[in-house]
């Protein structure tokens, strides 16, 4: 048995949290519930700032890895980018996230920092 919990609750969470702190939370695509990984969207204020993934370092420990185009990437850009990776990855769970200090949020919610 896993100590991790399923995507969907983990999501779920997020978009609670996010709500309940005056931010903005939407899923774009819907993964698999219980083992699907996640893709975040970041943005502050509706600025894009990067978007990011969970995962883990070196030494194991649970880290947010930025991934895909940089924050000076247009809106074209940035659908494209989470397109693809969901076309090759159907269980990828999607969402945009839109709170200050987006990337805290997140792994503060995900990893209970």
């Amino acid at each position: 048995m896993s100590d991790r919990l399923p995507t969907g609750v983990l999501v779920g969470a997020l978009l609670r949290r996010a709500n309940d702190a005056g931010g903005m939370a939407m899923v774009l695509a819907r993964g698999d519930d219980q083992a699907g990984s996640m893709l975040l969207i970041l943005r502050e204020k509706w600025a894009f700032v990067g978007m990011a993934e969970p995962g883990r370092n070196l030494d194991g420990a649970a880290i947010l890895t930025r991934v895909g185009p940089d924050e000076s990437a247009d809106a074209p850009t940035i659908d494209d980018y989470w397109k693809r990776r969901r076309a090759r990855d159907p269980d990828l769970w999607v969402i945009e996230l839109d709170i200050p200090s987006a990337e805290r949020f997140a792994a503060e919610t995900i990893f209970g920092g």
